[in-house]
Parts: structure tokens; sequence; C-alpha cells
């Protein structure tokens, strides 16, 4: 069974590290490191190549792990291929598993080595819990329950955990990890192994505190009262404030190419209806950031999500009329830069903490600032991260009155909301308009947007055109909450994939709240 290929793997991780960093080659990467017949004695030299190895293995903006599915759901992205149905919700299993195998066959295994080799109240073992954290709440929060603390420990069967001891263990992690780190400031654990900071223990407290932060703002309307707790630890532990010195990408090398400029050449994927309403409604700097004026027009298009085969095949949805992705992301035939491969993936930014701050404001915890002052210092923060550093530009958007605009798409879509950038006195409204940045900030980060997103609703985004996935016949009432469990763990696994339907708390569907939604 897939789950059972960690035991098989424990220990080979660190060869094709090893083998990067020697021959700076990566095209065999994948393939080296699930090499069952590789065989390695980890010593504690090899330790870092194993760090290395367990960043590099996380898929952003993966095609089929993330661009096909939550980048779509959180209407970064439309799909204008028809051969890809994700974008009706189709959920295609061995597509979306991408987000799914490398957690536990490259991620984990590594991070367990360093985890059993390190003393647990060392630096590198601190910084193991962290990325931990980091992985695989991108895994729970795509599925709910997955195996998670039976992982490493082989067997027949491996059984899947539900998500709220999941969260529990990762708040569990992170604090017991920056209590290690606070002592540890001086050290460089894994230097230049780290792909992500370089060994600077600082960054690591912030980024494990600004998590912390996220998760505790994802579980607030479930469980207030721990969510209050961790988040006001969280902040008072150091969150990141500062861009761009805190805005985090990853890899730091050249270990891979950067998988939306890998894919956005093939010409399948552009600028969502969403996007377009709320870019050329508020005029925001950003959108030349985040893309491409479209060929046929030279103006700002973008799709609606969810259209059918029969409507992409209109002339106002193929790829030359609607928008195609950032310069950064495209290649100088589309208008992009010619380093475009290398362009470091997304991580986290600085953004978002005082986003998340505004919020906990709201809600009355210790967040440092009134929630207006927060969501100020949060736009500022992504102008910087984007380019945009002319205070006078970037304090005329913060007074900006103006609202989402239709945006004149094949469907004739209203305008996807009627908030200003300007902070309102309306408690509700200043929801929508701290969700709203935040939706901005975090892009091209589809599975934080998405994950934001299905917790409250709060900023808004259009129903799906159509939905061909049978479980959900109303897009306008109807909203797809999950990922359902992969065939594959149905087929090798299916008694606990069973067990995991009754610990998610209904049928395994798309329209299946996970346990923090309970919009």
């Amino acid at each position: 069974m897939k789950i059972n290929r960690i035991a098989t793997y424990r220990l080979i991780g660190f060869v094709s590290i090893l083998s990067i960093f020697i021959q700076g080659c990566t095209k065999d990467y994948a393939e080296i490191n699930t090499d069952k017949n590789a065989i390695a004695t980890v010593g504690d030299a090899e330790i870092p190549f194993l760090f290395s190895g367990a960043i590099a293995a996380v898929p952003w903006g993966d095609q089929v792990a993330e661009n096909l599915f939550s980048a779509q759901y959180a209407q970064y992205f439309a799909c204008n291929a028809t051969y890809f149905p994700s974008d009706r919700y189709t959920m295609v299993s061995d597509w979306v598993q991408n987000n799914f195998d490398p957690m536990y066959t490259r991620v984990a295994p590594q991070l367990q080595v360093i985890l059993e080799q390190k003393d647990p109240g060392s630096a590198e073992a601190a910084l193991a819990n962290i990325w931990w954290v980091y992985a695989f709440h991108r895994v729970t929060d795509y599925w709910g329950p997955i195996p998670y603390f039976s992982i490493g420990q082989g067997g027949t069967t491996v059984p899947y955990d539900a998500q709220d001891k999941i969260y529990d263990d990762f708040f569990k992690r992170l604090q017991a990890a920056t209590g290690i780190l606070e002592g540890k400031r001086s050290e460089t654990p894994f230097g230049q192994y780290d792909l992500i900071y370089n060994g600077d223990v600082n960054k690591w407290i912030k980024f494990a505190n600004t998590i912390r932060l996220r998760l505790a703002v994802r579980i607030s309307n479930i469980d207030p009262a721990r969510a209050k707790t961790e988040a006001e630890a969280a902040y008072a532990g150091g969150v990141f404030t500062k861009s761009p010195d805190e805005d985090t990408y990853a890899p730091k090398n050249s270990l891979d190419v950067n998988r939306i400029s890998q894919m956005s050449d093939w010409n399948e994927f552009r600028m969502s209806a969403a996007m377009e309403s709320v870019l050329k409604g508020y005029d925001d700097p950003r959108k030349s950031e985040y893309f491409i004026p479209a060929k046929n027009t030279g103006t700002y298009e973008g799709l609606r999500n969810g259209l059918s085969e029969s409507q992409l095949g209109d002339a106002m949805n193929k790829p030359d009329a609607n928008s195609h992705v950032g310069p950064r992301w495209s290649s100088p035939a589309y208008g992009g830069i010619a380093g475009y491969l290398s362009t470091p993936a997304n991580v986290m930014c600085a953004a978002e903490a005082w986003f998340l701050r505004a919020e906990g404001a709201l809600l009355g915890w210790n967040m440092g600032g009134t929630a207006k002052e927060l969501y100020e210092n949060g736009i500022k923060n992504s102008m910087i991260q984007w380019g945009i550093t002319d205070e006078a530009a970037i304090q005329n958007y913060i007074n900006n009155t103006a609202v989402p605009v239709a945006p004149g798409d094949y469907l004739n879509s209203p305008a996807i909301s009627n908030i200003p950038v300007k902070f309102n006195a309306d408690v509700n409204v200043q929801k929508e308009q701290i969700a709203t940045q935040k939706w901005l900030a975090l892009f091209p980060d589809g599975m934080e947007a998405w994950a934001d997103y299905r917790r409250g609703h709060y900023n808004k985004l259009y129903p799906v055109a159509s939905s061909d996935n049978p479980d959900l016949t109303d897009p306008a009432t109807q909203w797809i909450r999950r990922i359902t469990f992969l065939e594959s763990e149905k087929q090798s696994n299916g008694d606990e994939v069973e067990k995991a339907v009754n610990l998610l708390g209904g049928p395994d569907k798309i329209t299946t709240a996970l346990w923090w939604d309970i919009h």
C-alpha cells in the first residue's frame, strides 16, 4: 500500500540530496529519492542533506497537487483547457495524490530520521518539527482525517487520525520548537542546507509563530478559546512583520524549477473572473505582477471557474483572450522574463501575519494594535513584497473607495462584491475587507487561500459555473469543502479509509465539511 512505502524509504532520502549537491543536477531527483534499492547509512554528516530533501519535496504550485485543485477553488486561476475536469469539481484521484505521496515518501521519512538521531532539545530537531507542521497542515486541510500518528511504524494497514487531534499535535510541536529555539538564537542549524533561512534561528522562530497564528485563526470558529490562547502566544513569541526581509521563498538554490513557471507556457490556466473583478475594480497595482494583459486586447481579462467544454470553445474563453499568469512565472514569449523558471516558490509572506492579527483584533485577541492599523499594515507589506514602494501610491490605495467591477466575461458576471479597500466602520464589512486583502496578498498560494476561504467565506468568490460532480448539484448553494479520499488508499488501505469516513463526520464527498469548517 502507498503509505507503507514510508518504512521502505526511511533511510534513503539523503542519497538523492547528496547526489544533487555533488552533481548540480535535478532531473532525476524524484526517481532517485524513491529508489527502493538504495542502501544508505545515515550519520551526523548526512543529516543536513535530509533536511534539504524534506524542504525540496514539498510540491509548491504543482500542477496536479495545487494548480488544478486548490488554486482554482481559491479562484486565483480558472482552467481554459477542456481536458481538465477538476475546475468543474471532478476529483481525479491519481492527480491530486501528488499532495499526498511526497509528504509520506519524501518529507516525513527524512524528518523522522532527523528527529530520531538528533537530541530532542537540539535546534535541528526543532526545525524538523516546524517543517513537519508546515508540510502536514497542507495535507490535512485537503482531506481532513489523514494517516498521521502512525507514520513510519510499518504494518499492513495504517490508520487515519481525526483532524482535531492532528491540529492539537501541530500546536504542541510548534510551542515546543520555539521554546527550544529561544535558547539557540546564536546557532545556525543545517547551515547552507537549510534551503529556507540558511540556518537563521531568529527567522525560524518567526516562521513557526506565524504558522501557529495561521492555524489558530483557522480554528477560531470551532474552538475559539484554544484559538485565542494559541494566537496570543504566537504573537507574543514574535511573528512576521516586515516585507521583504521576512517574505519566505524556497528553494534557495537550483534544486528545482518553479512549478507555476514550468506549466505556464502550456496555456491551460488563466486569470479568474474573481481576480479580474477585484484587481480591476480597485485598480490594484499588483495586477501587473500577478497577471499579463490578454494578447488579443491588451487588457486584463479573466474566466469564470467551471466553464463547460462547449463554453470553453467560445472565442472569449480562448487563451489569447484572457490574461496569462504574471511576468515572473512566464517566458519572454508570453511577456515574461528570461529567468522565469528559477523564480523562487512562495512559502509565506509577512503581509499574512498582519491580516491574521487584524482578524484576531476583531475577535478581541491581544494582537498589538487595532484591526484597522493591522489591516493597513498588511496592505503596505503586501505592496512592498510585490515591488510597490511608493508611499503615496500605497496610501492612496489604502484610502481607495472604489469597489470591484463586473468582469465583462462570457457569462456577464456581476461584480463579485461591493466593498472598498478603505476600512469600514461595520464589523461584518471589516471581516470581508481583511479576508479579501489577505486573499490578494496570499497569491499564488492556492492551498492556503482555499483553506482560508472555506473556514468562513468572509471574502466573496463566484459560484462555479457548472459542476460535473454528482455530489454537488446546485453550485449556487453548495461549494467544494474538501478533496475526497484517494482511490489508491481505498484499494490498498480500504478498512482504514472506511474508519476515516467516520472520523470525518460525514460521507466521503466534496460537500462534507472539515472539522474547522462550520460555515
